[in-house]
């Protein structure tokens, strides 16, 4: 269909996903294969999910793979708050990346439902 690289949405979640890898570089050992892990395939999920249906034949196919990077928006969004509950991702950090992957959301909102139109 397009160039997912073309797609500001995915260049600002590929963005954030390398943000949360650099921050959790600094979590806690212990945690490597659980909240670390977690968030980082979440995160991971977002651009990779756009890629995958910026490769399909239809716009409803690219819509399906949206709804899961969305999915997988709100899954960091959760990680990151637990992440910062924890006490493993300081208060700046969080607002930070907060925002960030809140801008990811309302791009991903705004282009399913141009792609439903």
């Amino acid at each position: 269909m397009q160039n997912y690289k073309d797609l500001r949405v995915w260049v600002k979640s590929h963005e954030l996903t390398l943000k949360i890898y650099s921050v959790t570089k600094n979590f806690p050992k212990e945690e490597i294969y659980s909240v670390t892990s977690q968030i980082r395939r979440a995160s991971s999920s977002i651009p990779a999910n756009i890629a995958e249906g910026c490769g399909k034949n239809t716009k409803n196919d690219f819509g399906k793979y949206l709804n899961i990077a969305l999915g997988s928006a709100n899954e960091t969004e959760y990680f990151l708050l637990l992440a910062k509950d924890l006490g493993y991702l300081p208060i700046e950090d969080y607002l930070i990346l907060e925002k960030n992957i809140n801008e990811v959301k309302a791009m991903l909102i705004l282009l399913i439902q141009k792609v439903r139109a």
